[in-house]
């Protein structure tokens, strides 16, 4: 899963982009409102975590360029700025939640997880399709014949992709998108290993292949 991370403070953003790298996302890091806004012309994400405070363009100006574009990525607003104004502008402007700087980073990955289920139409931290299901906080995945088989951050995270849109096709290049960062070094058999990987886990009937597209997993059984 790829999440967009807009802020400024150097800190902040070099804690925050680590972990969610540890948390198996695929983070990229802009520090200004005109280059989240050109990121998000140029990359689909699929979460956004968004400053107040940026330089160039205020995040909540983001905020209301990137819905004009009806744009219905999820987006959490990460901010010190505590009025109850500021508060009502960003979430009346189309944010998905608000967190107060300074917070736990493991209250931050359990909102994110919060935002992505609402919009995924889940009341619970799990996806699944009748054959397979994930945990989203345990990372850890099920089938009929095996519960709770762990796997690793790279294994989960393009599960995850798949069962997110479950019947949908996903090509080499859009794995990759939801896999890997800016920077990240991605060798040219990296998706296939990762499937094979995870096929000798779950069962090789759990992801499809289908020649000269993609993979994929099946509709909700």
């Amino acid at each position: 899963m790829r999440i967009l991370l807009v802020e400024d403070d150097p800190m902040i953003g070099d804690a925050i982009q680590r972990a969610l790298s540890d948390a198996s996302y695929a983070a990229d890091w802009v520090k200004d409102g005109p280059s989240g806004l050109a990121a998000l012309d140029t990359h689909p994400y699929d979460l956004v975590l968004l400053d107040l405070g940026l330089p160039g363009k205020d995040g909540l100006e983001v905020l209301d360029i990137l819905r004009a574009r009806n744009n219905p990525v999820p987006l959490l607003i990460l901010t010190a700025r505590d009025s109850l104004d500021a508060r009502l502008r960003g979430l009346d402007g189309g944010a998905d939640d608000y967190l107060l700087k300074p917070f736990a980073m493991a209250e931050l990955l359990a909102r994110m997880r919060a935002v992505l289920r609402r919009k995924g139409g889940n009341a619970l931290p799990l996806l699944g399709n009748g054959v397979v299901s994930l945990d989203l906080v345990s990372k850890q995945a099920s089938t009929a014949d095996q519960p709770g088989i762990p796997l690793s951050s790279r294994e989960f995270a393009l599960l995850q992709a798949l069962l997110i849109r479950p019947g949908a096709i996903l090509s080499r290049s859009e794995l990759e998108d939801r896999l890997y960062g800016w920077g990240n070094e991605v060798e040219s058999n990296a998706i296939e290993f990762l499937i094979h990987a995870l096929r000798r886990k779950l069962g090789s009937h759990v992801i499809k292949n289908v020649r000269g597209l993609g993979w994929m997993v099946s509709k909700n059984a």
